[in-house]
Formats: structure tokens, sequence, C-alpha cells
């Protein structure tokens, strides 16, 4: 299966291709999206020309997109209801992103448009990458702390339990970020659990090209993601 990956960092970027591939049940063959993105406004900026150079210059089937929240408003289950849009939701905002910029794309390279799988990481991907080291961090308990005023932790201290310093390396972020999430060994199930809207839903999306196949050209007989997660 031939993906584009857009993330904050080149790190962002090999975990998150592990996470699709343990989703999608197979391997991923990565497609350049021609412009690289370094933090949340970089991403939403570049989406636009990347999903079009994908659409009109490469045969890739998706692309896949991972922001953290950081200090914004969290997706919930609310912001699912047909035709909703929270304006301060990233995920939201890069759902519809997507929406504009493919609405009057035509066919290309026999395939409808390039599928969609947006996730976005509460607070940020390093909460992804303690999910199952550290019970505490999950969506529902960053949720509760901005809602109290009270955050059960920052940022930084994320940073920190992950690497050992709040300002890695790229090949230190890269090595810890790649053995967290190869824990999970195949199996989401705890981090669908822990962080079932932001994660939840790029798993969904994910799946969910299972049953539209013929937009991304993709083979319908794609192995069952069930037994993965």
């Amino acid at each position: 299966m031939k993906l584009a990956i857009l993330s904050e960092s080149p790190a962002d970027e090999a975990a998150v291709r592990v996470l699709a591939e343990f989703v999608l049940g197979r391997p991923i063959e990565l497609v350049a999206p021609s412009l690289r993105a370094r933090g949340w406004p970089s991403v939403e900026q570049v989406l636009p020309s990347v999903i079009r150079h994908l659409h009109f210059n490469t045969t890739a089937d998706g692309i896949v997109v991972v922001v953290d929240s950081d200090d914004s408003v969290v997706h919930t289950a609310a912001h699912e209801a047909p035709g909703f849009h929270h304006p301060l939701c990233r995920l939201c905002r890069l759902r519809s992103v997507f929406r504009r910029t493919q609405k009057n794309l035509p066919p290309a390279h026999g395939r409808d448009r390039v599928l969609r799988g947006v996730g976005l990481a509460v607070p940020a991907i390093e909460a992804w990458y303690l999910c199952g080291r550290d019970a505490a961090v999950t969506e529902a308990a960053w949720q509760g702390g901005q809602e109290s005023g009270r955050p059960p932790y920052t940022r930084r201290e994320l940073k920190w339990r992950v690497y050992g310093t709040d300002r890695p390396s790229l090949p230190h972020e890269t090595m810890r970020a790649l053995q967290e999430v190869r824990r999970h060994q195949g199996d989401v199930r705890r981090l669908e659990n822990d962080f079932p809207h932001g994660f939840g839903a790029l798993a969904r999306d994910l799946r969910a090209w299972r049953a539209n196949p013929r937009a991304g050209g993709i083979s319908p007989d794609l192995p069952a993601a069930g037994s993965l997660s």
C-alpha cells in the first residue's frame, strides 16, 4: 500500500507509519508528500498542496496526517455529528482542508481521490508513546484537566518521561518513538481505549478504507485488521 505521512517531525512520522501498519495489517510503501511540515501551523498550511501533489503526480493510495492538540480543543464524539465543525478543533480543521481541497478534483491515476486518515494526539504524540506504560496519561485525563483548569501533566513532562529530556536530538527522539509504539506489537486496542477520539479517529479512517476500496485504488481483499485491534 502506497501512503504519504505528514506530521510535525520526522520522528513522529516514523512512529505514525508503524501505527498505521498495525491498523491496516500490511506494510506501507512511503510516498514523498512533496512538502515537509514542522509544527501544527505548517501542517495545516502545506496540506492542500500535498493533497493535490499526491492526487495528480503520484499513485499514492492515501495520506495519513497526525498533529498534536497542544492546548486546543480536544476532539470528542460530539464533533462526529454529520455537518458538525468545531473551528478550534485541529482534527475538525484538517478534515475541512481535505473536503475543500478534494471537492472539485477530477479522478486521476485510476482513483477518485487520495484517501484520508487523520489523527489528533492529545495533548502531544508523546502521550501515545506512554500508552500502556503510564495509566494516568489518557485523553480523558487531559480533557478533565482542561475543564478544571488543573492539567494532570504538561507536554514538557511527557517529553521527559519518554526521552529523558525535553530537548531530544532527532536520532534519540526517533529511536524512543519507535521503541514505544512497537511495544503494541500490532494490537492497538489500548491506544483506542485510552485515546478514543484522537487515535480512535485515525484508526476508524484507516479501517474505513476497506469499505470504499475503489476510491483510492486499494484492493478489496485487504486482510482483516480486526485481529490487530
